[in-house]
């Protein structure tokens, strides 16, 4: 979604160089990414392989110890903090918003980055904010507070906010966590849409195996800090690959109708894709 509503394919560019991150001891070991335009890249790995700390490293919010994350060929820790945030947004695991906060309210925060001392709230800052709302199917709860909403209407309304930043790249750590499946598959409907149909470049990281099989175009495994494969789903998602990295034994099968690949979880030994 641009902001004259017309699709057009994303221009900047997402990449990482040998890219080292952590806290005490590095988590991300010297991690090479070139993430697609226009297109969904989903994270996927067991807990404490990197995920979520390379996602922040890429958002800015965590300096590398080693290499670097490259926004457009320039490093994004050197670069200003506003205008990293018109170029790229985050939606962070878990957001809490202010007590009190209209839906309205939160997504209008979207447009921080591009307000200034000279430059205050715009005509073109209300287009965006409901054209926001509508992308994300929740104008009609505009009024409503934020506490009073379901997790699904709420995480809607995060999406919301991001949208409204208008930025071609947008991040998000394990959106559809604690949600319920009807939820979750609408809230990966609605970011495939924006991914497919609005060319915004994604990054998510999820934990449910099935629906990044499923709706990944550029699946990405991690162990232990490492980029264990990557590819699209059918290159990626097996059965040898989900033994080494989670140490699950499991066959693929392929969904009839959508030609999706699908884990069904066995105690016996690892089976190949069916066709």
């Amino acid at each position: 979604m641009t902001p004259n509503n017309q699709a057009s394919a994303s221009t900047i560019s997402l990449t990482t160089d040998n890219l080292v991150v952590g806290y005490d001891s590095p988590i991300v070991k010297g991690v090479n990414l070139n993430i697609q335009p226009g297109k969904m890249s989903i994270l996927i790995g067991s807990n404490g392989c990197g995920k979520s700390t390379l996602l922040k490293c890429l958002a800015r919010v965590l300096p590398p110890i080693s290499g670097q994350v490259l926004l457009n060929g320039k490093a994004v820790h050197q670069q200003p903090a506003k205008q990293v945030a018109k170029m790229m947004a985050l939606l962070p695991q878990g957001p809490i918003a202010p007590e009190g906060l209209s839906v309205k309210e939160l997504v209008s925060q979207g447009r921080y980055p591009h307000q200034s001392f000279l430059k205050q709230w715009s005509k073109e800052d209300e287009q965006a904010v409901n054209q926001a709302m509508q992308q994300a199917n929740v104008e009609m709860l505009a009024d409503r507070s934020i506490a009073d909403l379901s997790g699904g209407q709420r995480q809607r309304c995060w999406i919301a906010m991001v949208l409204a930043q208008q930025t071609d790249i947008i991040l998000l750590d394990e959106p559809t966590t604690y949600l319920d499946l009807k939820v979750q598959v609408d809230l990966l409907n609605l970011l495939s849409e924006l991914a497919h149909q609005h060319q915004r470049t994604l990054v998510i990281v999820l934990h449910e195996l099935n629906l990044a099989a499923t709706y990944a175009d550029h699946l990405i495994m991690m162990k232990d800090g490492n980029i264990y494969a990557q590819g699209t789903p059918e290159q990626v998602f097996n059965a040898d690959n989900l033994q080494a990295v989670f140490g699950l034994n499991a066959k693929i099968i392929k969904d009839p109708d959508s030609r999706a690949l699908v884990c069904i979880p066995s105690t016996q030994q690892p089976a190949q894709v069916v066709s």
